[in-house]
């Protein structure tokens, strides 16, 4: 039976929804943080507070997460693209997190986030659903930090900046 919708037509229409960034932080069994790129990501439900990211099944994020049970969120500002960029590389080094300057804090679970993100949440897994090549892993959100900016959004393969006013 041939494919209804092809890889490509599938990236096609998705690509036209504009996403918020996030960089999804874990600390390894070996005392690292590690962290991806992943824009793939919403929330479930306001009680209790929910989230879910969806993590290929390839990444080495999916490995850590499914080992630790818990995760960081980091939801990027529109002026951190560089950030983003260096998370979704699967060959980055240490050299180029030290040329920018990534710093993390440590939520009060000891979750590692990054530093001056637009929002960050320290998350459990409370669930996780098989979603094909991904594993769906929805997690109920134990704190948060929120700062003021503007978002990094990305659309049709393109990072911007969303026009949203600034809060008062």
């Amino acid at each position: 039976m041939p494919e209804l919708v092809t890889p490509n037509e599938f990236r096609a229409a998705l690509g036209r929804f504009a996403s918020g960034v996030t960089v999804i932080t874990v600390e390894t069994a070996q005392a690292e943080v590690h962290g991806m790129t992943a824009n793939a990501f919403c929330s479930v439900s306001l009680r209790p507070p929910l989230v879910l990211v969806c993590i290929d099944h390839l990444a080495e994020t999916y490995l850590h997460i499914r080992e630790r049970r818990q995760f960081g969120v980091s939801v990027l500002k529109a002026e951190q693209e560089a950030l983003s960029e260096f998370f979704a590389d699967p060959e980055r080094n240490h050299d180029a997190a030290y040329r920018l300057g990534i710093q993390y804090r440590r939520m009060r679970s000891g979750t590692p986030v990054l530093q001056d993100a637009l929002a960050n949440l320290d998350c459990s897994v409370v669930h996780d659903y098989d979603g094909g090549d991904h594993t769906i892993f929805v997690g109920e959100v134990k704190e948060v930090i929120v700062a003021e900016g503007a978002p990094l959004l990305y659309f049709r393969g393109r990072y911007g900046m969303s026009d949203v006013p600034q809060e008062p």
